[in-house]
């Protein structure tokens, strides 16, 4: 039985780390695991300029702890609106702090109402981004209300993300957080530009988890959990060593308050425990051998970015994940919180 792992250190490409106190209670935890992020723009007001994108940047290192400081570096994003103009991507791409821009499909998820209408709105921006190799980022949702709630990912693949592909074959894009075969089979088909990040919770949960003996509302995330045989094919994909496939925590902090209500936000807390989630799905799958280049490999590859060259390491040794975190006055609840998990960063 392996009893202890040591890998590159890993990289987090989606991760949503707010602001102000919020900012300051949860960094940490990612910061100690992950050598750099992929920060989501959708606070408020969304990060739509490179100047705002710089500022946050700011604001999050001056967040990190002393000791954490040198270790993490945090990678920005920009807010795609129908008015981004193709002048601010050439920003963006000169700062070199921006890595970059985010779709969200007006409506579909946290903060997302700013986001984008109509996606030929964008398509000069769009160009520009393919002509100075500029990745899209994609909550890849429609946001039709007729559309079933568990079919909205294979719909935007038919309607907005296929179309987008073939009319930009050189954008890279990532397509984020997936959660069903249909969106597995098509990065695996697509030409290499195409990539995705799969989410721990998605590997390790499926839909039942949202209603065993009740609603369970720190389960409800955007996209919402699948059936069973989509999350086996998250698993296939994620283990099986394709290149295409990358860690992306969606980690996305909401106060217990905002969490447990008539009208519950969509998220789930993971970076208390990130990489243990994914080791421990990993081992599920009998893979651990393939966990440190689905964290540590793909995604820099993709990104073209170095390798970090620092390691972590984990240790089977049980332990209890706590119960809540302080989170800027209120209660933040973790995934599996006041439960044990078989593996733990040293």
């Amino acid at each position: 039985m392996t009893t202890s792992i040591t890998l590159i250190r890993p990289d987090d490409w989606h991760l949503h780390v707010r602001d102000g106190e919020q900012l300051r209670a949860v960094l940490p935890h990612t910061a100690g695991q992950f050598a750099r992020a992929i920060i989501m723009p959708n606070l408020r007001p969304p990060v739509i300029t490179t100047d705002m994108a710089l500022a946050y940047r700011a604001r999050i290192l001056a967040a990190l702890p002393p000791l954490l400081k040198p270790a993490f570096e945090p990678l920005m994003t920009l807010y795609l609106t129908d008015n981004t103009q193709p002048e601010e991507i050439i920003r963006a791409k000169a700062s070199a702090a921006v890595h970059g821009i985010k779709l969200y499909p007006a409506g579909a998820t946290t903060n997302s109402d700013a986001g984008v209408t109509d996606i030929t709105k964008c398509y000069a921006t769009l160009e520009t981004m393919e002509a100075h190799d500029v990745p899209l980022l994609v909550h890849g949702e429609v946001t039709d209300a007729t559309i079933d709630v568990f079919d909205k990912e294979k719909v935007f693949i038919d309607r907005v993300l296929a179309p987008l592909v073939q009319r930009f074959p050189h954008l890279r894009i990532v397509f984020e957080h997936v959660t069903t075969r249909d969106a597995v089979e098509f990065v695996k088909q697509a030409s290499p530009n195409i990539a995705a990040t799969i989410t721990a919770h998605h590997l390790l949960l499926n839909r039942n988890a949202i209603f065993q003996g009740g609603i369970r509302p720190h389960y409800f995330c955007l996209p919402v959990l699948k059936r069973e045989t989509h999350r086996q094919a998250l698993v296939e994909a994620a283990t099986g060593g394709n290149p295409k496939f990358f860690l992306g925590t969606d980690s996305a902090p909401h106060a217990q308050v905002n969490k447990e209500n008539a009208c519950g936000c969509a998220g789930i807390y993971t970076a208390h425990a990130a990489i243990e989630l994914y080791a421990t799905a990993f081992e599920q799958a009998g893979a651990l051998e393939q966990l440190q280049a689905f964290a540590s490999f793909h995604g820099a590859d993709f990104y073209r970015l170095p390798r970090n060259d620092s390691t972590i390491t984990l240790i089977r040794r049980e332990w209890v994940v706590p119960e809540q975190f302080e989170f800027a006055g209120e209660k933040l609840i973790p995934l599996y919180a006041n439960t044990k998990l078989r593996w733990k960063v040293m």
